[in-house]
């Protein structure tokens, strides 16, 4: 019963990725086109304007204080006990809590609006510009609190396909319109704020039937109280100390917001205050590049939370230390091979795609690939913190918070943009090799973390090696010269090298990841 279990969560965990991979690859791929589209008919300052406003916005949506992934944990075992009446209950709750908060982030905004012409006095765009793209991302935010809160249902139920399938396609097709807007029509920033309005409200509203249609029962109104009060007949009433445990994990967890935006939202508005918006824009097409990756890679990991949570619930110790050695050895195994694709193709990719006058330097490269492993290798941790309900180390975030931002500060007053990625690397090492690891293994996993810290020293060799071994044999190998053939060819070398000796090494010193391939083996052939 336990295996078949685990077999459901795993074909279900396929399922998710498998759509989500292939709408991501698609998004991928257009975003290289769109981006070097927006680039050339916009330029550089609307697009850093549109970066800024973006991180500004999402600062201010600390407010939302992590009601979602409350939620979703409170939502694992009423869904697999099909208790309707508590699911409503919960997604009422979190719908009052989310209207609470979207009219604080819509006051915060207007307040912010006043001090544009300081934040954005670099700029050398008209300020209507800026005060445009904050109210269209505004529009943007405001109907996921109102309307689209509820996909937190099919995430949980691990249905998260579904949220792809309404969503995704729907941004997929916008950003289409909008690159044919901006290349053939008058006034093309106007065209792309136009389009981005309109498509968030169908996307919008396509995820809300969605939502509706694979669970008509949150079609019905719950009303949510202060205290008891007196029910009309027919009426359902739910309190907020009805579920005292998701109150307390929404304050736990807008600590841990505050923390994620400091150290990864934040960055951009650090960054335009250390240089400036064009350096912000050319800084953001090595984001591209790096996030798109990173896409495809989160994809792969679709759903895998509500696996994971399904499975904490069952309580087998031992099987869940094996899935996550499984897990953390696959994803340092994609994260790994991830980082060697972007140290040697970014450059000449950034040639042939923009030009050379977009490049970076290698320093800057390597801080940026830096930040993206060691955030990428934190996924695991999140996973299973979240499906724990693991978030009472707040004090562990304030503390990464104050050393991020101190550091940015410091170093990047001194050395600009090198500084403020330095100051992520060293966060990120604090937060995912010492502390989160002894946090997760204590209360979480209850192993000792130095079975932790011997998986990673093990794999870290392991994969040190194949690198090495492959950079060596890389460099027999001829380079590129600009062209887009010998790119191609480079390209599908370095992929092929790298992922035959990392995957040999990894596979050889680690059972993890031998047990690894064969349930996803098992799972596809039953």
């Amino acid at each position: 019963m336990a295996k078949e279990g685990a077999y459901q969560r795993t074909g279900k965990s396929l399922r998710n990725s498998a759509v989500a991979l292939v709408l991501q690859i698609v998004q991928l791929l257009l975003g290289f086109f769109s981006r070097k589209i927006f680039l050339d008919y916009l330029g550089t300052e609307v697009l850093g304007l549109n970066s800024t406003a973006s991180s500004l916005l999402n600062f201010l949506n600390l407010a939302e204080l992590g009601i979602g992934n409350a939620v979703a944990f409170s939502l694992y075992k009423p869904l697999f006990g099909k208790d309707t009446k508590t699911i409503r209950e919960i997604v009422a709750l979190q719908g009052w809590l989310y209207k609470r908060v979207a009219l604080f982030v819509i006051g915060a905004s207007v307040v912010a609006m006043f001090f544009f012409p300081m934040i954005f006095t670099k700029m050398e765009l008209p300020m209507s510009y800026a005060y445009a793209s904050f109210a269209v991302l505004l529009l943007s935010s405001m109907l996921g609190y109102f309307v689209n809160y509820k996909q937190v249902v099919l995430t949980a139920d691990q249905k998260d396909y579904k949220v792809q399938l309404s969503f995704r396609v729907t941004m997929i097709v916008k950003v289409a319109f909008q690159m044919a807007a901006v290349a053939f029509l008058p006034h093309p920033y106007l065209w792309w704020l136009i389009i981005e309005a309109v498509f968030a409200i169908i996307a919008a509203i396509l995820l809300d039937r969605t939502v509706h249609r694979e669970y008509p029962f949150l079609r019905g109104k719950v009303k949510v109280a202060r205290k008891a009060a007196a029910v009309a007949e027919g009426e359902e009433v739910v309190t907020l100390d009805k579920y005292p445990d998701i109150i307390s994990k929404i304050k736990q967890l807008f600590i841990h917001k505050i923390g994620f935006y400091a150290t990864v939202q934040i960055t951009p508005l650090l960054i335009y205050a250390f240089t400036s918006l064009s350096l912000v824009a050319i800084y953001g097409n090595y984001m591209v590049l790096s996030n798109s990756l990173y896409g495809l890679l989160l994809a792969l990991f679709a759903s895998i939370t509500a696996s994971v949570g399904n499975m904490v619930a069952e309580g087998d110790s031992k099987l869940i230390m094996k899935v996550f050695r499984e897990l953390f050895t696959s994803r340092f195994f994609l994260m790994t091979f991830s980082s060697v694709i972007l140290w040697f193709l970014t450059e000449p990719f950034v040639e042939l795609w923009i030009g050379p006058q977009y490049l970076l330097p290698r320093t800057t490269l390597l801080l940026i690939i830096l930040n993206f492993f060691l955030t990428g290798m934190y996924i695991v941790f999140d996973i299973y913190i979240n499906a724990c309900g693991l978030f009472r180390d707040v004090w562990a975030t304030i503390a990464q918070v104050i050393v991020y931002l101190g550091l940015a500060l410091v170093l990047g007053h001194f050395m600009g943009l090198d500084g403020v990625l330095l100051a992520g690397v060293i966060q990120l090492v604090l937060l995912t090799v010492v502390w989160r690891p002894y946090f997760l293994f204590r209360h979480g996993i209850k192993q000792p973390v130095v079975k932790y810290w011997l998986l990673y020293g093990k794999i870290l060799l392991a994969g040190g090696a194949a690198i090495a071994a492959g950079t060596f044999i890389l460099n027999l190998l001829p380079q590129p010269n600009g062209s887009v053939i010998s790119f191609i060819i480079y390209a599908a070398e370095v992929c092929v090298i790298f992922a035959l000796l990392l995957f040999g090494a990894l596979y050889a010193v680690e059972k993890g990841m031998r047990t690894f391939v064969e349930r996803i083996f098992n799972t596809l052939h039953r």
